[in-house]
Protein backbone atom coordinates (compact mmCIF):
# COMPACT_ATOMS: atom_id res chain seq x y z
CA UNK A 1 0.00 0.00 0.00
CA UNK A 2 1.22 3.50 -0.79
CA UNK A 3 2.22 5.62 2.16
CA UNK A 4 0.26 8.76 2.87
CA UNK A 5 1.81 12.20 2.65
CA UNK A 6 2.45 12.48 6.40
CA UNK A 7 4.32 9.17 6.47
CA UNK A 8 6.38 10.10 3.40
CA UNK A 9 7.34 13.43 4.98
CA UNK A 10 8.26 11.71 8.25
CA UNK A 11 10.42 9.23 6.32
CA UNK A 12 12.14 12.15 4.59
CA UNK A 13 12.82 13.96 7.88
CA UNK A 14 14.28 10.75 9.34
CA UNK A 15 16.50 10.26 6.30
CA UNK A 16 17.60 13.89 6.15
CA UNK A 17 18.23 14.61 9.85
CA UNK A 18 18.17 11.29 11.69
CA UNK A 19 15.88 10.06 14.43
CA UNK A 20 17.10 12.42 17.16
CA UNK A 21 16.14 15.55 15.22
CA UNK A 22 13.07 13.99 13.60
CA UNK A 23 11.61 13.00 16.98
CA UNK A 24 12.58 16.19 18.85
CA UNK A 25 9.25 17.84 19.66
CA UNK A 26 10.79 21.24 20.38
CA UNK A 27 12.61 21.16 17.04
CA UNK A 28 9.43 20.20 15.17
CA UNK A 29 7.65 23.13 16.93
CA UNK A 30 10.40 25.56 15.87
CA UNK A 31 10.35 24.43 12.26
CA UNK A 32 6.54 24.51 12.03
CA UNK A 33 6.32 27.99 13.54
CA UNK A 34 9.14 29.21 11.30
CA UNK A 35 7.45 27.89 8.14
CA UNK A 36 4.03 29.23 9.11
CA UNK A 37 5.52 32.66 9.81
CA UNK A 38 7.33 32.59 6.46
CA UNK A 39 4.04 31.74 4.73
CA UNK A 40 2.10 34.63 6.24
CA UNK A 41 5.07 36.97 5.70
CA UNK A 42 5.05 36.01 2.01
CA UNK A 43 1.38 37.00 1.93
CA UNK A 44 1.97 40.43 3.44
CA UNK A 45 1.82 39.95 7.23
CA UNK A 46 4.11 42.26 9.20
CA UNK A 47 6.40 41.64 12.17
CA UNK A 48 4.16 43.87 14.32
CA UNK A 49 1.10 41.80 13.37
CA UNK A 50 2.93 38.56 14.23
CA UNK A 51 4.00 39.90 17.63
CA UNK A 52 0.44 41.04 18.40
CA UNK A 53 -0.89 37.62 17.47
CA UNK A 54 1.73 35.84 19.60
CA UNK A 55 0.72 37.97 22.59
CA UNK A 56 -2.96 37.21 21.97
CA UNK A 57 -2.46 33.45 21.63
CA UNK A 58 -0.21 33.14 24.67
CA UNK A 59 -2.60 35.18 26.82
CA UNK A 60 -5.04 32.24 26.63
CA UNK A 61 -4.79 28.69 27.98
CA UNK A 62 -3.29 26.05 25.66
CA UNK A 63 -5.74 24.18 23.47
CA UNK A 64 -6.07 20.46 22.77
CA UNK A 65 -3.31 19.40 20.35
CA UNK A 66 -5.55 17.11 18.26
CA UNK A 67 -8.20 19.81 17.83
CA UNK A 68 -5.52 22.40 17.03
CA UNK A 69 -4.17 20.13 14.26
CA UNK A 70 -7.66 20.13 12.78
CA UNK A 71 -7.77 23.90 13.06
CA UNK A 72 -4.41 24.23 11.32
CA UNK A 73 -5.57 22.00 8.48
CA UNK A 74 -8.86 23.88 8.02
CA UNK A 75 -7.28 27.33 8.16
CA UNK A 76 -4.40 26.35 5.87
CA UNK A 77 -6.88 25.01 3.31
CA UNK A 78 -8.90 28.24 3.59
CA UNK A 79 -5.77 30.42 3.35
CA UNK A 80 -4.68 28.55 0.23
CA UNK A 81 -8.12 28.80 -1.38
CA UNK A 82 -8.27 32.54 -0.67
CA UNK A 83 -4.84 33.06 -2.24
CA UNK A 84 -5.26 30.75 -5.23
CA UNK A 85 -2.76 28.18 -3.95
CA UNK A 86 -3.10 24.41 -4.34
CA UNK A 87 -2.32 23.13 -0.83
CA UNK A 88 -1.96 19.49 -1.82
CA UNK A 89 -0.10 20.18 -5.04
CA UNK A 90 2.31 22.63 -3.41
CA UNK A 91 2.99 20.17 -0.59
CA UNK A 92 3.81 17.38 -3.03
CA UNK A 93 5.92 19.66 -5.21
CA UNK A 94 7.95 20.76 -2.16
CA UNK A 95 8.49 17.17 -0.99
CA UNK A 96 9.69 16.24 -4.49
CA UNK A 97 12.02 19.28 -4.54
CA UNK A 98 13.61 18.69 -1.14
CA UNK A 99 14.13 14.97 -1.78
CA UNK A 100 16.93 15.66 -4.28
CA UNK A 101 20.44 14.92 -2.93
CA UNK A 102 21.80 18.40 -3.65
CA UNK A 103 18.86 20.01 -1.84
CA UNK A 104 19.19 17.65 1.14
CA UNK A 105 22.83 18.75 1.44
CA UNK A 106 21.79 22.43 1.45
CA UNK A 107 19.00 21.80 3.97
CA UNK A 108 21.35 19.99 6.34
CA UNK A 109 23.85 22.86 6.16
CA UNK A 110 21.15 25.46 6.72
CA UNK A 111 19.74 23.48 9.64
CA UNK A 112 23.15 23.30 11.31
CA UNK A 113 23.27 27.11 11.40
CA UNK A 114 19.78 27.70 12.78
CA UNK A 115 19.35 28.99 16.32
CA UNK A 116 18.38 26.37 18.89
CA UNK A 117 16.16 28.36 21.27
Amino acid sequence: MDKNYQDRVHDWVLACFGEEVAMDGAERNRRFLEESLELVQSLGATRAFAHQLVDYVFSRPPGDAAQEVGGVMVTLASLCATNGLDMTGEGQQELDRIDRPEIITKIRAKHAGKPQF
